[in-house]
C-alpha cells in the first residue's frame, strides 16, 4: 500500500477506489439497455425488462453481441457496438477481483491483499481464494479503469445517439 505510515488509510483510500470503479462499472453496464432497446427494435421499458432479467453482466453483454451480429445489423453499426462490449469487459475481472472479494492484512506490515471468493475447477483439483498483493499498481490499474470506463460511458452514449437507440 501506499502509506506505510498509516495502512489504514491507505486501506479507506483502496474502499473510495473500489466504491467508485463499482459506480462506472454498473453506470456503463446499465447502458446496455439502450443498446438491447435499439438492437432488439423495442422500447426502454422493455429492454429494462429483458435487462434485469439477465442476472450477470456475460448474459447481457452476450445478449447485445448476438443482436448485433444479426444478418440485418448494418455493418457500421455492428463493429462500433462490438468494440463496445470487447472494450468494457476487459474491465470484468479487474472489477470483479475487487468487488468479489476479502481483504486479509499482514499482521506485521498491515499491508491488504484480496482474496478471490471464487473456486477454479482444474483438470485434477481446486484452486481456491486467489490472492493478490494490494500495491500502487493496482491502485493505479483501479485508477486507470475507472478513468476508461468513464470513456467508454461516453463512446456508448455516442452511439446511442448516432443510431438513434432509445435513450
Amino acid at each position: 500500500m501506499a502509506d506505510r505510515k498509516n495502512p489504514a488509510a491507505s486501506f479507506d483510500s483502496l474502499l473510495l477506489l473500489t466504491g467508485r470503479l463499482n459506480y462506472a462499472w454498473t453506470n456503463t453496464e446499465s447502458l446496455l439497455i439502450h443498446l438491447i432497446a435499439g438492437l432488439a427494435k423495442t422500447d426502454k421499458d422493455r429492454a429494462v425488462v429483458i435487462f434485469l432479467t439477465l442476472n450477470t453482466t456475460r448474459a447481457r453483454v452476450d445478449l447485445v453481441e448476438r443482436l448485433a451480429k444479426l444478418d440485418d445489423t448494418p455493418a457500421a453499426q455492428k463493429a462500433r457496438v462490438l468494440e463496445f462490449t470487447q472494450a468494457m469487459m476487459k474491465y470484468a475481472s479487474l472489477r470483479n477481483r475487487y468487488s468479489h472479494s476479502i481483504y486479509a492484512f499482514d499482521p506485521e506490515s498491515g499491508d491488504a491483499r484480496t482474496i478471490m471468493m471464487r473456486i477454479a475447477d482444474r483438470k485434477d483439483g481446486l484452486k481456491i481464494g486467489r490472492s493478490d498483493k494490494i500495491n500502487l499498481a493496482a491502485i493505479t490499474d483501479i485508477e486507470t479503469a475507472i478513468a476508461d470506463l468513464g470513456q467508454l460511458n461516453r463512446k456508448c452514449w455516442t452511439i446511442i445517439r448516432d443510431f438513434n437507440y432509445p435513450a
